[in-house]
């Protein structure tokens, strides 16, 4: 009888562990915006853009916040990915010209109950440049409820400016005060292409803020190169500019700079010699090694609860 009650409770304990936590696999992804010098330099979206709409569905991203998406581009990710939804707009106009901040998600998975945008600036409702930055730049956020478990949570996706130091630092700021007003006490996701390493200052804000960094919280960790890579597969940084940040009450299971690279034809086809220890029947040509973009997506396994 005691076996039995002590099943049924390991059951309940279970189903109720279930109920109060979700699996998920969240991401930042910084795509490199469409232009002719890329494409010039055989780096253009009409090749890497379905190698990303690839990699986002192997890696099986549920939510993910994605930085530098022109209009285009995010239609033709619409196009390769019909089982994401996306949140965002254009930075320019606060409709569809610039950049946008988007966040995409599995609509069969997540149901949207609110969302929004604000500006990195003094002036948070109108597109404009804020404080020293070079360029507009935008967060955008939303309020998700994951359907299985019923778990209600925040996310927000930004792209920091590349000049300005202070908006770089007042955006920190900026955000952190908006995830107060916003969120309150529900479990919160940031992301975004911060533009700032894990050494610098302006990181501590964010990360010694109620929000914590999920590279240094992680229980596992793939991470054998920063998260920029200026399209070039040899190059090695410890410096990571993309972050993931998350509520105390979020457990990182794993975290991983996914460096996968595709192939394009060499300028001469040439076979690769293999020496005698291979198959005569295989054959290796001269490929270059690519990059999908100038940036390293970053991809985590959180359990998301629900903060106390």
């Amino acid at each position: 009888m005691k076996l039995n009650k002590l099943i049924v409770f390991i059951i309940l304990f279970g189903l109720f562990n279930t109920a109060n936590a979700q699996e998920l696999n969240v991401a930042t992804y910084n795509i490199r915006y469409k232009n002719n010098g890329d494409k010039k330099d055989g780096n253009g979206w009409d090749l890497r853009g379905p190698v990303i709409a690839n990699l986002i569905k192997f890696h099986d991203f549920d939510i993910f916040g994605a930085q530098e998406v022109l209009h285009e581009q995010l239609n033709d990710l619409s196009g390769n990915l019909p089982e994401y939804s996306y949140i965002g707009v254009g930075r320019d106009n606060g409709k569809e010209a610039g950049e946008y901040a988007p966040i995409l998600y599995k609509k069969g998975k997540f149901k949207l109950l609110k969302d929004g945008h604000f500006w990195l600036s003094e002036k948070t409702e109108s597109p404009n440049k804020g404080w020293d930055a070079a360029l507009p730049r935008i967060c955008t956020w939303g309020q998700f409820q994951e359907i299985s478990s019923g778990i209600k949570f925040f996310f927000f996706n930004t792209h920091f400016d590349h000049v300005g130091v202070t908006a770089r630092r007042e955006s920190s700021k900026l955000i952190l005060k908006k995830i107060k007003e916003l969120a309150g006490d529900e479990p919160t996701i940031l992301t975004g292409d911060f533009n700032v390493d894990q050494d610098n200052e302006i990181f501590s804000i964010l990360s010694g803020s109620e929000l914590k960094d999920a590279f240094t919280t992680t229980q596992v960790k793939y991470a054998t190169n920063g998260t920029f890579n200026h399209f070039d597969p040899n190059a090695m940084t410890n410096s990571r500019i993309d972050h993931i940040f998350l509520s105390n009450c979020a457990i990182v299971k794993r975290y991983g700079v996914l460096t996968d690279t595709y192939r394009t034809p060499a300028a001469k086809q040439a076979d690769v010699k293999t020496g005698g220890n291979f198959p005569k029947e295989l054959k290796l040509k001269e490929y270059e090694a690519r990059l999908p973009s100038d940036h390293f997506p970053v991809m985590i396994v959180v359990d998301l609860q629900k903060c106390k």
